[in-house]
């Protein structure tokens, strides 16, 4: 138990040094929000790839892996599609008109890029991000007490606490600096970790052991793509479901602001193969976690939620206890908080500088200085994070079946559907209107709550759309609004 504490001190540690280094390079707004927009390609890559996976791919996906087996590979070729989308097709434009704009917020290059004749445009963005946003991050500190709780024995309560309290304290000294090197460290610790987790879990293995036989013995459809039951309607709205997570990487307002920040359009065409690389490895060693701990853990007869806890979501920490040597857990309990802490403070950035400089100051205190909008922004940071502290807690109350996936999937639905058609269709069609940008993310933003618990309610159809999850859905109808209220009023116009 030693060892765990001592890892975890170094892993502190570390980030707390981040915090204090990056705390030197902030002078101004534009640093604390967007990194003074000359960071590298390896910082960039790493920071939105670890940002983009957080605790749903450490302890979600590898609990997926675990219950339904090869069919979670949908959620992998989903992401993978999703992230090269946006670093090869929409990354370097969108750098390209954010920078013509001098934006350093989402909301900042969405008013510019349609010469908002209002402030219209900026109260949605601000309002859609803080909401979602809070749910999201209230995900991610569930996941932490969870982490603590599995790895150390804590109390889920006390762990969450704690992990709050880490990342609010690099995030107001550094900012979007602290946030992108830390991410970059973090991004490290979760590759490492599992890429060498399932090598090591197979070995673990008798080769003498036919596996796939033993995970048909486990389960008759694990090792089938299609799921149980083969191609059928249901499980082909299943997999659109899984593949359809990747959606949120084509202009979510977390990963995006990365592209603001990076040094140049060269940085972004390095960048691409090192974000598109870590994605395929990190996400299949994931599935591949579950899969080998099914194997491991379960017995034939066994429900594996019986076993590893609801939605399987215990799957990586009882596997490292049952392969790993001890001095190493302390790593994968840094890895499981490297995924969930960086994603916390990257969208607390993002949502307090939507509230900070695009609701109060760009609307009631235009006259306020850099200096007074930066700690402004810190205490709006710190009322988010507490906001987000306080759901994550009420729910593990009331909620005690939760999974950690479809709790962090939700959030992450919420602010994909809400800004990415938008910011599609801003970077391709020239002729999108500001009403078409506004008619699109408020459709976005009503949307995933009603395709959750509404369409899913709707007798002998609820059950397709529960499988579909409510992002796809959502996005192709805020597509299909914008779209089309561009057109009508264009031609009112004309």
């Amino acid at each position: 138990m030693a060892t765990k504490y001592i890892i975890l001190f170094i892993y502190f540690g570390i980030l707390f040094m981040i915090g204090y280094f990056a705390s030197k390079k902030v002078k101004d707004i534009k640093d604390y929000y967007v990194g003074g927009k000359n960071l590298g390609f390896w910082a960039v890559a790493f920071s939105s790839r670890a940002t983009g996976e957080s605790a749903w791919l450490l302890l979600g996906l590898t609990g997926l892996g675990a219950m339904v087996g090869a069919s979670a590979f949908w959620v992998v070729l989903g992401e993978v599609i999703g992230v090269s989308v946006a670093w090869f097709f929409m990354a370097e434009r969108f750098k390209e008109i954010s920078d013509k704009y001098n934006s350093i917020t989402i909301p900042d290059y969405l008013v510019s890029r349609f010469n908002a004749s209002g402030n219209t445009l900026r109260i949605i963005a601000a309002t859609a991000l803080s909401v979602f946003v809070i749910i999201y991050v209230s995900a991610q500190i569930d996941a932490t007490g969870t982490a603590f709780e599995t790895f150390l024995g804590w109390n889920y309560f006390t762990g969450a606490i704690l992990g709050f309290v880490i990342v609010l304290t690099y995030i107001f000294t550094g900012g979007f600096v602290a946030v992108v090197w830390s991410d970059l460290f973090q991004g490290v610790v979760m590759l490492l970790g599992l890429v060498l987790l399932p090598i090591v879990a197979y070995y673990t293995i008798e080769p003498s052991v036919p596996i796939a036989q033993e995970l048909v013995a486990l389960d008759p459809s694990f090792l089938n793509v299609w799921g149980e039951g083969g191609f059928n309607l249901l499980n082909f709205f299943t997999i659109l479901g899984y593949a359809a997570i990747g959606l949120g990487f084509m202009g979510s307002p977390q990963l995006f602001i990365r592209f603001m920040s990076i040094k140049d359009k060269n940085e972004i065409r390095k960048g691409r193969w090192v974000a598109i690389v870590f994605t395929i490895i990190t996400d299949s060693c994931a599935v591949l976690i579950g899969i080998y701990g099914r194997y491991l853990l379960t017995s034939i007869g066994e429900t594996p939620e019986s076993v590893l806890g609801n939605g399987a979501q215990n799957v990586l920490p009882m596997l490292v206890e049952k392969v790993m040597p001890l001095s190493l857990i302390g790593i994968y309990i840094a890895a499981v908080l490297s995924a969930i802490m960086s994603t916390i403070d990257s969208l607390l950035i993002v949502a307090s500088s939507a509230i900070s400089r695009d609701f109060y100051q760009q609307i009631f205190k235009p006259n306020k200085t850099e200096k007074q909008m930066t700690n402004i922004s810190r205490v709006i940071t710190l009322a988010l994070a507490l906001l987000a502290l306080c759901l994550a807690l009420i729910i593990a109350v009331s909620s005690p079946d939760r999974t950690i996936f479809w709790f962090a999937i939700f959030g992450w639905s919420g602010i994909a559907a809400t800004f990415c058609p938008t910011i599609i269709l801003s970077i391709f069609w020239k002729g999108f209107s500001e009403k078409g940008a506004i008619a699109s993310m408020i459709t976005g933003f009503l949307s995933v709550p009603i395709f959750k618990f509404g369409f899913t309610a709707i007798d002998s159809i609820g059950i397709y759309f529960d499988k579909l999850g409510e992002l796809a859905p959502a996005f192709l109808l805020a597509a299909v609004v914008g779209v089309t209220t561009t057109l009508i009023t264009k031609k009112k116009v004309a």
